[in-house]
């Protein structure tokens, strides 16, 4: 999809299930501003430690350097005054306050690069990325391939000992024995889900 560049700043969101290719496409973005020659900062929440704790990696191996912060709002004392680029990985894990750091990043002339997952195991909006996704000025939502029938997959399975995980699992589950799948809607399966009219 080709984009017309806004004048001054803006937010781009990357959305997604896992296995999507999120994080590769937001290193990407990050590697073609660096050959631009543009100043980049790229920030990833402590919590996501799976990998390394000062890079972010895709489950395909790309990575770039990346400085962990535990909140959006340490952003602001991290950013070099050189700094053109900001990219945001896993931005689901942040606390609501980075769709006002990226807002305001952007109003100050930023291009703000976020990527994460849009929806949880549970199928439902994850953490602050409705709001990202209503303040950017472009949001690419990408797509696995479901496993179990090979159609675009939109969601992530959570599977515990192989099994579903339930509704009232944690939403966020660090350290856990879990596997994860990239499903679509028929296949997505959360035991103990309330019906939805």
């Amino acid at each position: 999809m080709h984009y017309m560049q806004p004048r001054g700043g803006w937010i781009e969101l990357i959305c997604g299930s896992m296995f999507s290719g999120k994080t590769e496409e937001l290193v990407r973005r990050v590697r073609r501003a660096e050959i631009a020659r543009q100043r980049v900062q790229v920030f990833k929440p402590s919590l996501d430690d799976r990998y390394s704790t000062d890079h972010v990696w895709s489950h395909s191996g790309v990575h770039c350097e990346a400085e962990s912060i535990t909140s959006a709002s340490q952003i602001a004392g991290l950013l070099r005054p050189d700094t053109t680029v900001v990219a945001i990985d896993e931005a689901q894990f942040l606390d609501a306050s980075v769709a006002d750091v990226a807002g305001t990043l952007a109003d100050r002339g930023l291009r703000v690069i976020c990527a994460g997952l849009d929806l949880d195991f549970r199928g439902e909006p994850f953490g602050p990325m409705p709001l990202l996704m209503a303040m950017a000025e472009m949001v690419d939502k990408l797509h696995a391939i479901c496993v179990v029938c090979g159609a675009p997959a939109s969601r992530t399975q959570r599977l515990i000992n192989g099994t579903p995980a339930s509704y009232i699992d944690p939403v966020i589950m660090v350290g856990a024995e879990e596997v994860y799948e990239a499903r679509c809607r028929i296949c997505h399966d959360v035991p103990g889900r309330p019906n939805r009219e």
